[in-house]
């Protein structure tokens, strides 16, 4: 074994054999094996003396047995399929990836490839020129990550700055991008990682882990979309969540009683303000112990959600892991009785400090402690509790250091912190999904993380954590969904006007629109802050907050459908702009980094501060302004107004839309009729509509609706396609509105003509109430003289030209 400073490379090639998936051989300074998952996949395994037992909690996709080539040209061993081509150089081994063309897609850095300095493996990869970064998880910081260094090691960030590194999840993921090529690297490794996209050298990027082996997925995509595709096959993708849990949530660190929640609720109701959930923070248990309840403000738990689920809210508690040392408290003894804590390599149970004392930690790689844990939860589930928040799980102490020696079951194999900090989140989410899941009765549950680990999608979303009031962090927020959403997970959010100090006005008005097309949608703030309910900023945040809240119960639809489309192939719902467009240079500008499609075809461009006027940059096609209609050709920047009342939104030309009534609640039931938006563009576009029953797992037997639209504008035609699935759609009529179309006045339906009708539309409503400041400015919301038509939506096939 290496001590601490010596350094020691790969070594030359000494020998190798072909195997059913790839190669396996030894160099003079180690072992590798090369196996090929599919034709875009490739796992390099590296090691100095002897393989681990191949095992991940991460990546549950077998090899596919693709077909490949082994072939020496030059002194070289050549793998191919029929998508990749894996050069490798024998002295010193080093590894390229090449596409069929021979351009290279990656290649190790020829002096130094993959290495050991002491315990610590890297492997470096030479810089492409003009090469881009992006992806790796919840990361402060740029889009596009060249020239900056990141470090994985899950850690309670409570108020992180803008730059902060590491912070609570760690996914080592990341995408390449040059020369109009993509790949995508998965760094299956659980210690203390760290990341070099060429920072203070401009030679190489690499990665490299305090300890185990050198475990690397190469994934090779046509498309960044191609490429999130494979990786989400690596380590899997969402579930669909319950469709309640897209609505509004409202959580306050905390509300302390039975009373103060009911008051909550029924102030959304008579103001109007569409809400989903009420979120039970650290105030709820008895003396901060989980599985308890307050004995003197939450007296009838049982009582209480009963009276919420009548009001149309879910109720979601937190779960925070730290189980207080006290031999009168059941899930103590229980943990004791069942041998489920960590412990010192001595077999002392560890102990440290959080919100209840002193306190024994759960060790979730264990399968005892994930059944134990799984009949704790039932404390909550019995009493009708359908949402869960694990918190505290990085895992967070006072003091914030951890002694690594502290020991893990890891499934009998015994491991320390050094592996398993980064895993913990992940473990402890799955658990606890794992246990709501069997115990809801065939219900979904909602399930929150705030740490996680890659697959962390499999069973819960991610939301940023403890961030703060400003307007760099509102932004921020914006760009680390995005991230997640490049790394596999698509279920995020933040928490809207930030939680760790008091929004302005303003600050929150700008959030809660910006928020509203995020796929999670929660406000909360801090214990002693100002309350941040959307009422408590005056009546123009309060019609704000309800407008832009209203029109994401009416979007729900189409945000359903967007997340039926990350289940199926593991596309986020908030897609930066490079997912698209990753060879346009300016997506990666300051000024509109944070842009992004909310599904397929809207674009958000959240404004900063509190300006009138925005720069907007409009990638390649026609773009619509989502409140008036008004087209813009792509490919230019644009100024475009962004009072408070007015989020810049834009529809991608030949884009299509869904919307329903307004509802109080995902409970109430909109109207029979369904809004089908069409936007007239260049291209052919088509978009999956998906509906079920938004709360069992019936989908999974063929009970759902799902329909593909296709819109044509070259031979100007509409294209409803046969529906699948078993189930009825709720929505008997089609209301179907032609953007972009205003000169037509007959459609042929099947064969039949069928004269369009005109109204105005609108997608918000105007503000009515304005501070002196404001003086009653009016803003451009309406679009004028929309046509449109109705169908029924029988689920047959129609075919409609115009």
């Amino acid at each position: 074994m290496n001590d601490g400073d010596h350094y020691g490379s790969l070594g030359t090639l000494q020998s190798y054999s072909k195997t059913n998936l790839g190669i396996e051989g030894s160099t003079s300074h180690g072992s590798f094996i090369i196996t090929f998952y599919n034709e875009s996949i490739v796992r390099i395994r590296v090691c100095e003396e002897d393989f681990e037992e191949d095992f991940s909690y991460s990546v549950i996709a077998i090899p596919e047995n693709p077909e490949f080539i082994v072939e020496e040209l030059n002194g070289e061993i050549i793998l191919s399929t029929g998508k990749l081509v894996v050069k490798i150089m024998k002295d010193p081994l080093r590894i390229s990836f090449l596409n069929l063309q021979g351009s290279v897609i990656c290649a190790d850095d020829k002096a130094f490839g993959t290495s050991w300095l002491g315990t610590q493996v890297t492997t470096y990869k030479e810089l492409q020129k003009g090469e881009r970064f992006i992806g790796l998880g919840e990361k402060t910081g740029p889009l596009d990550k060249q020239g900056k260094g990141y470090e994985n090691w899950n850690t309670d960030a409570f108020g992180y700055g803008v730059d902060t590194d590491p912070i609570y999840s760690s996914i080592p993921f990341y995408i390449g991008i040059h020369h109009n090529l993509q790949y995508g690297i998965f760094f299956d490794n659980s210690f203390k990682s760290h990341f070099n996209f060429g920072a203070s050298n401009n030679r190489f990027s690499s990665f490299s882990a305090d300890g185990g082996e050198m475990n690397y997925y190469f994934i090779y995509g046509e498309t960044i979309t191609d490429v999130i595709f494979q990786y989400t096959k690596l380590t899997g993708r969402i579930e669909l969540p319950p469709i309640w849990s897209l609505g509004y949530q409202q959580c306050r660190y905390s509300y302390s009683s039975e009373e103060e929640v009911l008051r909550i609720a029924d102030t959304f109701r008579m103001k109007d303000i569409p809400a989903d959930a009420i979120v039970l923070d650290i105030h709820h248990m008895d003396k901060y112990k989980i599985f308890t309840w307050n004995p003197a403000t939450f007296k009838n738990p049982e009582k209480l959600i009963a009276k919420l689920k009548q009001k149309g809210f879910h109720a979601v508690v937190i779960c925070d892991p730290g189980i207080k040392i006290s031999d009168d408290y059941h899930a103590y003894n229980k943990g004791i009785e069942n041998d489920i804590f960590l412990k010192y390599p001595d077999g002392t149970l560890y102990e440290a400090q959080v919100w209840p004392g002193w306190c024994h930690f759960p060790d979730f790689s264990k399968a005892e402690c994930r059944e134990l844990w799984s009949q704790l939860l039932q404390h909550y589930t019995q009493a009708g509790v359908t949402g869960f928040w694990n918190d505290m799980n990085e895992l967070a102490t006072w003091g914030q250091m951890m002694p690594e020696m502290i020991q893990f079951d890891y499934e009998g194999k015994k491991a320390s912190l050094r592996r398993m900090k980064n895993l913990y989140g992940l473990l402890m989410a799955g658990a606890t999904h794992t246990a709501a899941k069997k115990q809801l009765n065939g219900k979904r549950p909602f399930n929150l993380s705030r740490s996680g680990f890659a697959g962390i999608q499999r069973f819960a979303a991610l939301w940023t954590g403890d961030n703060t009031s400003s307007e760099e962090h509102m932004l921020l927020g914006v760009r680390m969904v995005n991230n997640l959403g490049i790394s596999g997970v698509p279920f995020t959010g933040y928490d809207v006007g930030g939680f760790t100090s008091d929004a302005s006005t303003e600050l929150f008005a700008r959030w809660i629109s910006i928020g509203a097309f995020s796929p999670f949608f929660r406000g909360h703030s801090i214990i002693n802050s100002h309350s941040a309910e959307p009422w408590t900023f005056g009546e123009r945040v309060l019609e704000i907050s309800r407008n832009y809240i209203k029109l994401r119960y009416k979007l729900l639809p189409y945000i359903y459908s967007s997340f039926y489309e990350a289940s199926i192939n593991g596309l986020p719902v908030c897609r930066s702009l490079v997912i698209n467009y990753p060879h346009e240079a300016k997506i990666f500008h300051q000024d509109f980094q944070n842009q992004y499609l909310f599904g397929q075809n809207i674009m958000v461009a959240p404004a900063p501060g509190n300006q009138e006027l925005s720069r907007v940059f409009l990638p390649e096609g026609l773009w619509y302004d989502l409140f008036t209609d008004k087209v813009f050709n792509g490919t230019e920047e644009i100024i475009v107004e962004s009072p408070l009342e007015k989020l810049p939104l834009f529809v991608k030309g030949s884009g299509i839309l869904f919307l329903q009534s307004e509802i109080a609640s995902t409970t109430q039931k909109p109207d029979d009729t369904l809004e089908v938006h069409i936007y007239n563009g260049t291209l052919e576009s088509y978009f999956t509509y998906y509906e079920d029953d938004g709360d069992s797992y019936q989908y999974l037997e063929n009970e759902f609706f799902r329909r593909m639209i296709r819109f044509n504008p070259e031979n100007r035609s509409i294209c409803f396609e046969k529906s699948e699935g078993e189930l009825n759609s709720k929505f008997k009529t089609l209301r179907v509105f032609l953007h972009g179309m205003k000169n037509i006045d007959k459609i042929n339906v099947d064969g039949k003509i069928l004269e369009l009708q005109v109204r105005d539309f609108q997608f918000i409503r105007p503000i009515s109430c304005f501070d002196p400041i404001h003086s009653g400015k009016d803003y451009e919301i309406t679009i004028n003289n929309l046509p449109y038509f109705d169908l029924p939506n029988n689920g047959g096939k129609t075919e409609i030209h115009y």
